[in-house]
């Protein structure tokens, strides 16, 4: 009996049922499924994308609306762990540069918080790309406040894209504050939006120091894209959720670990 070939459109249609189904698939799995070349795939998975179907990621693709599900509304996760994001933040106040320093803000509910708590008897030069972070330092007479340029984001009202990462290179900080959807010592820092990370990649870069400001329920855990390895972050501001084992493995694979 002869084989029937599907129709690029129905083959699309089929690629985009699968990715629901499944959640996610390699762009060698789809090849396979649908006994197409890769480069094929490649064109499929770029025409669904444009089409707001599928959202194209590190070898794959997942469905259009599984980031949103996997990143929670902001204002959703400024109300959860919120004692422990504060004492992170608090902690993270002994790591600021002197008088004249640099930093870097990345976006995020506990580098929100520790924007808010910024000393008002130290002048600093504060940069981020964060909607949130910016609205608190706004005016303020000791903060020297740079906003970057780009593309807000709606999930996390920062801004992101060429610009942002652009503008980036033209700084340099004495220390980078990072937030992280999960934190893993194979994986190291990631999150789930491809742009985020690409920003917080170039944050990573700009910085002298980086400290990641990471609650323990985000230990142990990965998100899609990766933006540091573990051994390019110099701390790790956690809270005292992670147990001494955890402790030990995330400061063998090379950052100082301090628990707030």
């Amino acid at each position: 009996m002869k084989e029937v070939r599907m129709y690029a459109e129905e083959r699309q249609q089929a690629m985009t049922r699968l990715l629901q189904d499944r959640g996610r698939a390699s762009v060698a799995d789809l090849a396979g499924e649908f006994a197409v070349t890769t480069e094929t795939v490649r064109r499929d998975l770029s025409l669904l994308e444009r089409a707001g179907l599928v959202r194209r990621v590190h070898g794959g693709a997942v469905p259009a609306d599984s980031l949103a599900v996997m990143e929670a509304a902001l204002a959703e996760r400024d109300t959860a762990r919120v004692d422990e994001k504060e004492t992170i933040a608090r902690a993270a106040l002994d790591l600021l540069p002197p008088a004249g320093g640099t930093i870097l803000l990345d976006a995020g509910t506990t580098t929100a918080r520790l924007a808010g708590l910024l000393p008002r008897d130290r002048q600093l030069v504060v940069v981020t790309h964060a909607i949130p972070v910016a609205a608190r330092l706004a005016g303020l007479p000791h903060v020297e406040l740079h906003l970057l340029p780009g593309r807000v984001r709606p999930t996390t009202h920062a801004a992101v894209g060429a610009g942002t990462v652009g503008a980036l290179g033209a700084f340099r900080a004495d220390v980078a504050f990072l937030g992280t959807n999960a934190v893993a010592v194979e994986h190291g820092c990631s999150t789930p939006d491809p742009d985020e990370a690409a920003v917080k990649r170039a944050m990573v870069d700009a910085g002298r120091r980086v400290v990641v400001l990471a609650d323990s329920s985000k230990l142990d855990h990965e998100a899609t894209v990766r933006f540091a390895a573990l051994d390019e972050v110099d701390v790790l501001v956690t809270d005292a959720g992670a147990d001494a084992e955890q402790r030990s493995r995330f400061a063998a694979a090379g950052p100082e670990v301090v628990v707030a």
